[in-house]
């Protein structure tokens, strides 16, 4: 995946949008946009970084995963597998962007709503005590892959925080095409990786 910084404004439409097709609890979101501000009146700058999980290549979580639940496919989205999480949260730990979560319980509060069962809001087979993150929307991908669509190419075929933005600042598609769009814009407009010093080579990059 690739951001493009000067195009974000930070509306929140990414964070809106990977809620609702996933379904996550009111005090989660796996997909965030941080905003911070700098300076005094009138010389006052604004930095908006969106931040997920960032899918490494050399992923910390899939090392420390105890039981396994935690892989990397061959495409390279990195996945938890629910029926093997123990919920040791050692991936969380690991983690150095703070990209997971845990799920306690299938019951929360909705505001307006009282508490709501978890399944009842559209959830299908979500289990508690595991860590939950973003997937690329690996579930939407994969019969769409299937089907011949082409990620980053065909709206079926791509993340929904990719299609639901506005100014359009996210790309996606693979990363080991060089004539990709994201390969040529990594190439052409100086791509970076958030942290690189972490040493995870994460596949999600930023342009300035």
């Amino acid at each position: 995946m690739v951001i493009d910084l000067s195009r974000c404004v930070g509306c929140g439409g990414c964070m809106l949008a990977c809620k609702v097709q996933h379904c996550l609890p009111p005090d989660m979101y796996w997909c965030r946009v941080l905003i911070k501000e700098q300076g005094e009146y009138p010389a006052v700058s604004k930095t908006i970084m969106p931040v997920q999980c960032n899918h490494c290549k050399d992923a910390a979580c899939v090392r420390v995963c105890p039981s396994g639940a935690t892989k990397k496919r061959d495409d390279g989205i990195v996945v938890v597998d629910d029926n093997l999480c123990v919920g040791c949260r050692y991936c969380m730990m690991a983690c150095p962007y703070g990209a997971r979560y845990y799920l306690p319980r299938l019951t929360m509060y909705y505001p307006d709503n009282g508490w709501t069962p978890f399944e009842q809001a559209g959830n299908r087979g979500r289990q508690i005590g595991v860590v939950m993150k973003c997937t690329f929307c690996a579930d939407k991908i994969d019969p769409a892959v299937k089907r011949g669509l082409k990620p980053g190419v065909d709206r079926e075929a791509t993340p929904i925080c990719v299609n639901n933005c506005m100014t359009k600042a996210r790309f996606f598609g693979d990363l080991d095409d060089p004539n990709s769009e994201v390969s040529v814009l990594i190439r052409t407009r100086r791509g970076y990786q958030l942290h690189p010093e972490f040493g995870t080579d994460p596949s999600i990059y930023y342009l300035k």
